[in-house]
């Protein structure tokens, strides 16, 4: 596998909202991909693919990643934070980030702790659990150039490479950069198909599918497909039975998370696909949280709607980790689906 443009991915910032990073990014890649690209005014990039028209399929990935934006500077020049998106404060301590100021370059920042140093904490206060408001950014600027630099609203994201760890890629916001990275190795290897497809990249995934739920009723889909990633909680800690997906072991074929009950129907025929063409995967239900299926599968009067999830462990932290096998299973399976997606009913009755 070539991590070469996941890794880019990976490593541009692109916060609910701030997508134009990224954005430019993929359409860049994907015009000679496409019959048509447009952005709309949310900033998805919707890409189509003209088939003979049997059906419309819309593949959703999401731009954006969990990050932080500026919402006070104090009088000695640190900056507190507003989330957009859901880290866990645990696992934030001693972290470098990048701000970035509407003029001029980033800004190298240690995101750090309002606490007293570890020596001089009571035991009482060693046990307090963190809270994200007493999180704090120091640029290392006198507090003058900090006000004159910087400005409420600057865009704060984890400043960490992505690199390669055995047979495994790590970094920072792999959620969602691997679904985008999947859907424009399908459109590079999609062949002859009956189907429109219709590629989007969405925007606000992180804080409410917010670019889902407009793009999809734009383009009114008969098959919705999200791509993104759900838990390989296969490491020391969880149970068993909190493992969802185990990393290497297939692509995750979604039955249920907290978004969506994707499709009956629609998750048989990628199951029977899998096993059809030899494609390892592997039967998902995620107990908390979504994708852009559980806004696509209400759009208008509704979609046959399915998600296809790519394990990663550690989630939602610094250093999440993907599978190459995940990865190639996801590719394969989609490309597949939308070569011979036109011949299957998903009606009832």
């Amino acid at each position: 596998m070539d991590w070469s443009l996941l890794k880019q991915l990976s490593e541009t910032s692109a916060v609910p909202g701030r997508e134009e990073a990224v954005r430019a990014l993929v359409m860049e890649i994907v015009r000679p991909l496409s019959d048509s690209v447009e952005v709309d005014i949310m900033g998805n990039v919707i890409c189509t693919r003209k088939g003979a028209g049997e059906r419309t399929v819309m593949i959703a990935a999401h731009m954006d990643e969990i990050g932080f934006i500026v919402k006070y500077i104090d009088k000695d020049g640190f900056l507190r934070l507003q989330q957009l998106g859901g880290f866990d404060p645990r696992q934030l301590f001693a972290q470098r980030v990048k701000v970035f100021p509407r003029e001029g370059g980033p800004l190298s920042g240690v995101l750090t702790y309002t606490t007293k140093p570890a020596h001089l904490l009571t035991p009482e206060e060693s046990k307090s659990p963190p809270k994200l408001e007493q999180f704090f950014v120091d640029v290392g600027l006198p507090a003058r150039d900090v006000s004159s630099r910087i400005s409420i609203g600057d865009m704060v994201t984890m400043d960490r490479a992505c690199v390669e760890c055995g047979e495994c890629l790590v970094g920072k916001c792999l959620d969602n950069r691997v679904g985008v990275f999947v859907l424009i190795e399908t459109l590079r290897r999609l062949k002859e198909h009956r189907v429109d497809v219709c590629a989007v990249f969405t925007v606000q995934e992180e804080v409410g599918l917010r670019g889902a739920t407009t793009s999809s009723f734009a383009v009114n889909p008969d098959v919705s497909i999200a791509l993104d990633t759900t838990l390989a909680c296969d490491y020391p800690g969880p149970a068993d039975s909190d493992t969802v997906t185990k990393l290497g072991n297939g692509i995750g074929i979604k039955i249920m998370d907290g978004s969506l009950i994707c499709h009956p129907k629609l998750v048989e025929h990628f199951r029977q696909l899998s096993e059809r063409h030899d494609i390892s995967h592997q039967m998902e239900i995620l107990p908390r949280g979504g994708t852009d299926a559980g806004a696509m599968q209400r759009s208008r009067g509704g979609s046959a709607s399915i998600t296809l999830s790519i394990p990663t462990r550690y989630i939602h932290t610094v250093n999440e980790m993907i599978h190459s096998n995940d990865v190639e299973a996801g590719i394969d399976l989609l490309t597949t689906y939308l070569e011979v997606g036109h011949d299957e009913s998903y009606e009832y009755g």
